[in-house]
């Protein structure tokens, strides 16, 4: 099966390449859901979210030529660098003093166990990264979604390492609050 999908994903590239007019559709039909997860993870406001979108999709058709296959998977994970390349762009555009403000060393807060998460609705838990201050999610979803060191973080965001480290360690924190809460209001009785 995993030959079939890596086939139509090259036969799709190359159709787009070529420049077929229903390739685009196949394309969007394919992507368009993904793509606006993977900007989501970054981008918060609607409307941003659909520029942001649409400018990873001006990117990716614009750059489709230069794109080589190099197996399964590898056309997403094309289109998705590209998606969260444009996500970084607009938050240093349109955030600039927040992530600024990353490099301030204020103290850590004493980290928490790891709740449970198993029982939580996926969409809950992407919520609740979304909810997170923009710098805080911004190097999470680099440390845990593209699996990013935390001095490749620090060179992408222009922070220093230690910086990335202790925004993770925050946004870890935060969420660990929000998922005992949220454990909690479902253990409550009703």
């Amino acid at each position: 099966m995993h030959f079939f999908i890596g086939n139509k994903e090259e036969r799709l590239a190359k159709r787009l390449q070529g420049g077929e007019k229903d390739a685009l559709k196949d394309f969007y039909s394919l992507y368009a859901e993904y793509l606006t997860a993977v900007c989501a993870r970054y981008v918060t406001d609607e409307e941003d979210l659909k520029d942001v979108f649409q400018d990873a999709l001006v990117q990716i058709l614009s750059h489709i030529r230069e794109f080589n296959y190099r197996g399964a998977g590898s056309l997403q994970a094309w289109v998705s660098r590209i998606a969260v390349n444009q996500s970084l762009k607009y938050l240093k555009e349109r955030h600039q003093n927040e992530l600024a403000r990353l490099s301030w060393d204020v103290p850590d807060e004493e980290e928490n166990d790891d709740p449970p998460i198993n029982d939580i609705p996926p969409e809950v838990l992407q919520e609740m990264i979304r909810q997170l201050p923009t710098g805080y999610r911004t190097v999470f979803n680099l440390y845990v979604f593209e699996n990013k060191s935390h001095q490749e973080i620090a060179q992408i965001l222009g922070i220093s390492t230690n910086t990335s480290c202790s925004q993770f360690s925050r946004a870890k924190n935060l969420l660990v609050k929000k998922i005992t809460a949220y454990n909690n209001s479902k253990q409550q009785p009703r």
